[in-house]
C-alpha cells in the first residue's frame, strides 16, 4: 500500500499471475461454486464454456489473493528502504464486476491495478478515497475479469 499523495491517475501496475489448474478449479468449485463445468472435464467441454471453466469467484478470489500480496510486498519494500509504510483502509465496495470470457484450465491470468480516481476524504482528513478499475488478462491477452474498486488509502500524517 502506499500513501494518497505518492498516487497517480492513470497509473497501472501488474500485481501477479495465476495458473488456473483443473485441479485448483475442482478443488475451489467443490467448496464454492458446485456446477458441473466447474467440476468436471466432460461437463466443461459440453457447456456453454468448451471446457472445465474456472468459477468466476475463483477468478475474483485470486485476484484479491494477489493485491493483499502486493500490498504486502509493497509495505516490505518500504520499510526495508526505512520508508513510513501506509497500512490501507477498508473497501467500501466495488461495481461494473465483468467475467468477460471463461478461464479455462491451463489459462494464466495475470491481474492490473490501474487508478482511475484519487481524492481526500471529505469527513476524514488522514484519508483518501482511490477508485482503481482491475483487470485480469490472459496468455492470449484477452480481458477475462474486470471491476471498478474504491477504497480508503491512507494520506501522509503532515498532508491531511
Amino acid at each position: 500500500m502506499r500513501f494518497l499523495e505518492d498516487m497517480t491517475i492513470g497509473e497501472r501496475h501488474e500485481i501477479g499471475s495465476f495458473a488456473f489448474t483443473a485441479d485448483s478449479i475442482k478443488t475451489f468449485a467443490a467448496q464454492f461454486d458446485p456446477q458441473p463445468f466447474h467440476l468436471d472435464e466432460e461437463a466443461g467441454k459440453n457447456s456453454l464454456f468448451g471446457g472445465l471453466a474456472a468459477s468466476g469467484w475463483h477468478v475474483a478470489a485470486v485476484c484479491m489473493k494477489l493485491m493483499v500480496a502486493n500490498a504486502q510486498r509493497e509495505a516490505a519494500e518500504a520499510a526495508k528502504r526505512g520508508d513510513l509504510v501506509a497500512t490501507g483502509g477498508p473497501s467500501p465496495g466495488f461495481r461494473e464486476l465483468r467475467w468477460l470470457k471463461p478461464v479455462l484450465a491451463g489459462d494464466t491470468v495475470t491481474y492490473y491495478k490501474q487508478i482511475e480516481n484519487l481524492r481526500p476524504s471529505d469527513s476524514r482528513p488522514q484519508w483518501g478515497i482511490m477508485q482503481a478499475r482491475n483487470t485480469g488478462i490472459n496468455q492470449r491477452g484477452e480481458v477475462v475479469f474486470s471491476f471498478l474498486a474504491t477504497a480508503f488509502v491512507p494520506r501522509r500524517p503532515n498532508a491531511a
